[in-house]
């Protein structure tokens, strides 16, 4: 994974016409917040669907870009990482949580949760299916399981320091089929509630 951060790069990508980067970025805040809020209120018991993930990220970015909660219709690059192509994106995402959802059926250990939880958070990122948001919803997303899991929510990186760069480096071990620093990372935060 490449640590350009895909933002949004000027007044005229927002609903709004918002100038204020700051202000753009508390919107973007207060729109994930709700989105938290709205995990908190599933039954844990239910499945992940697309209809989750899309709404999840309509409620985080809807008030301010027209691409809030649909799949995406560009080509995006993330470094030396090959992204699925639009058209992909659907039954990719169809295909992802059919298998998380088996793999969350069947977690008994922590061991198995922790898998869980790496595989939501960097196969959703992967597979990169919006036009922007991805990583934020990742994070959401494998919270979701962890609270399926009873675990608190999941902090993989602070803004302050090195958290940044080392949460980066985990993804991009993983884009070469090293999990062990992003497991390493979720192990280090899982806490019971």
């Amino acid at each position: 994974m490449d640590d350009n951060t895909n933002y949004t790069t000027g007044p005229e990508d927002n609903l709004l016409g918002i100038t204020d980067y700051n202000q753009i970025n508390e919107l973007e805040t207060e729109g994930l917040s709700f989105a938290e809020i709205i995990v908190f209120e599933l039954n844990a018991e239910d499945k992940i669907t697309p209809y989750i993930l899309l709404s999840l990220h309509k409620t985080a970015f809807g008030l301010l870009y027209d691409w809030a909660g649909k799949w995406r219709t560009i080509q995006v690059n993330m470094g030396k990482l090959e992204l699925p192509l639009p058209y992909q994106v659907p039954n990719l995402i169809y295909q992802f949580l059919d298998n998380l959802n088996f793999k969350i059926s069947i977690a008994k250990t922590l061991d198995d949760h922790i898998d869980c939880l790496t595989y939501a958070h960097y196969e959703f990122v992967k597979i990169h299916p919006f036009n922007n948001g991805n990583g934020r919803l990742g994070r959401i997303l494998m919270n979701m399981v962890a609270l399926k899991f009873g675990y608190q929510p999941i902090e993989l990186y602070k803004r302050e320091g090195d958290a940044r760069k080392i949460y980066i480096d985990a993804l991009r071990q993983s884009d070469i089929g090293n999990f062990n620093s992003l497991q390493s990372l979720i192990r280090k935060e899982i806490k019971t509630f």
